[in-house]
């Protein structure tokens, strides 16, 4: 049963790749909507089997590591597993009916679709660097070609200057790839987590950990190097921007933060940890400062995730020379805060979209009028926004209270005003729309409205953020399960 499951989280997507390949648009679609039933399948059956029996390391075909690939199967992973069949899933169904079906390169948005959710399940299970590795290529290389789908110059410019830091950030991992193995004699994450610490202190991994963070913060646009990701995210299409910020940004992040967790305590110094919050910190304000002043819906939202992807960098220096205990309440809280983060973030970018569709402009100052005439994609706006702003009960209020506490617990309570600060800058841009589409412009309705079905995906997901803080002790609990004994 184990094998069947693994097989269609894997292999499913890829397979799904290839024949959307040989299809058009409108039949890719159809084709899509029944693997996207089959890979929410798949991933919730994973799941309860997780929950049942604990995690375990599979190794595809048999072949056991270091000749074969094994896989890491816990729950933590299968967590962002099912994360990304729901927001994927949610994206796909939503870009089936806003895409223009005419336009001829809209046909590959299904197979660099298909690829983009295949590389997204090999890094939340792989177990080694260099499969990490892989995954991580085949989400960039399809989410540059989902940005350049957009057809026009604009388009083309971000999804080449988001290749371009996309291969420098892979050069700089891949380079502190090569070192780690030479250092270590291999690439697995549980090996190299025990040969630290037998052998602490090696200057050589030591600088290939810096050499792979480095990578990683350029791929997950970490302040200052967040340059490439307004313009591809400002600029894709809607269901494509929200693939973007809510899943591809967080498979660099969860590759950093689980090298980190492995090694750090042996490999890592305090320095590297507060820069790393530093910067966290710096890019919740610089990014919610930026949103708040541009003129664009997209950019507003866009520059939001350069603020909310700062948060996530709070994990490093919260989780090193600190009590196992504090570790766990940061650890638990940075989760949350990508789950939540995810749904929201999806939500936002989605609901944009109708608000654009609608108006028939990006800008914030046309979004006159919407509030009498079109409240239900400005409401899903909003409840997103509120889980961003992490007031209660949403998933984003648990994530930042964790975090709070951590902060506290472990005597830095500077990351506490970082909190404080981002939240309030959060309220000040979402209200910002709000104060924007209350403005009566006239007492006519000229706004087309989308069909209902694209305003109840961003409204699902918007209430899934919003009532992830009332189960997210259960959540935490399943994440938190160890390996039992077999593979």
């Amino acid at each position: 049963m184990m094998s069947w499951l693994m097989a269609g989280l894997l292999f499913t997507p890829l397979a799904w790749a290839v024949v959307s390949l040989l299809v058009g648009f409108r039949t890719g679609r159809w084709l899509s909507w029944v693997g996207m039933v089959l890979q929410v399948g798949a991933s919730v059956a994973l799941w309860f089997a997780v929950a049942r029996e604990s995690g375990f390391y599979y190794a595809l075909g048999g072949w056991q590591a270091p000749l074969g690939i094994e896989l890491q199967v816990d729950g933590l992973a299968l967590t962002f597993v099912l994360l990304t069949a729901a927001v994927a899933s949610a994206c796909g169904l939503h870009a089936g009916v806003y895409l223009d079906p005419d336009k001829p390169w809209q046909r590959y948005f299904w197979p660099l679709f298909w690829f983009l959710w295949a590389g997204l399940n090999a890094v939340w299970l792989g177990a080694d660097l260099f499969n990490l590795y892989v995954g991580l290529e085949l989400i960039t290389l399809s989410a540059v070609g989902l940005v350049a789908l957009g057809g026009d110059a604009g388009a083309l410019r971000a999804s080449l200057r988001y290749l371009l830091a996309a291969l420098v950030g892979s050069m700089a991992y891949l380079l502190g790839v090569a070192l780690m193995y030479g250092q270590f004699g291999t690439l697995s994450l549980a090996g190299m987590s025990h040969l630290a610490q037998e052998y602490p202190g090696l200057e050589g991994a030591g600088l290939a950990m810096a050499l792979m963070m480095t990578g990683l913060a350029l791929k997950t646009a970490l302040f200052p190097l967040h340059g490439w990701l307004p313009p591809a995210h400002g600029i894709a299409r809607s269901p494509v921007s929200a693939l973007l910020s809510a899943l591809v940004v967080k498979a660099s992040f969860f590759i950093a933060a689980r090298l980190w967790l492995e090694l750090g305590p042996n490999l890592g110094t305090l320095a590297l940890a507060q820069l790393a919050g530093v910067l966290g910190a710096l890019a919740v304000l610089w990014g919610s400062w930026l949103a708040c002043l541009q003129p664009q819906l997209k950019q507003v939202v866009a520059y939001s995730s350069v603020a909310q992807i700062g948060y996530l960098f709070l994990l490093f220096p919260l989780t090193w020379g600190v009590t196992e205990a504090v570790s766990q309440q940061a650890q638990q809280g940075m989760t949350l805060q990508v789950i939540s983060h995810a749904l929201a973030k999806a939500a936002m970018f989605l609901a944009a979209g109708n608000l654009i569709l609608s108006t028939g402009s990006n800008r914030v100052s046309d979004l006159a009028g919407v509030s009498r005439f079109l409240p239900f994609s400005l409401f899903s706006f909003g409840l997103a926004g509120v889980s961003l702003m992490s007031l209660p009960p949403t998933g984003g209020f648990a994530a930042k209270w964790l975090l709070l506490q951590a902060s506290l617990n472990s005597g830095q309570w500077w990351w506490t005003l970082v909190l404080l600060a981002g939240g309030l800058l959060s309220a000040a841009y979402v209200f910002r729309i709000y104060r924007a589409s209350f403005v009566e412009h006239s007492e006519l309705d000229q706004f087309y409205h989308p069909p209902r079905r694209l305003e109840a995906i961003p409204m699902m997901l918007a209430l899934m953020s919003l009532g992830l803080g009332l189960v997210a002790e259960p959540l935490l609990s399943v994440m938190a399960l160890p390996f039992g004994e077999g593979g």
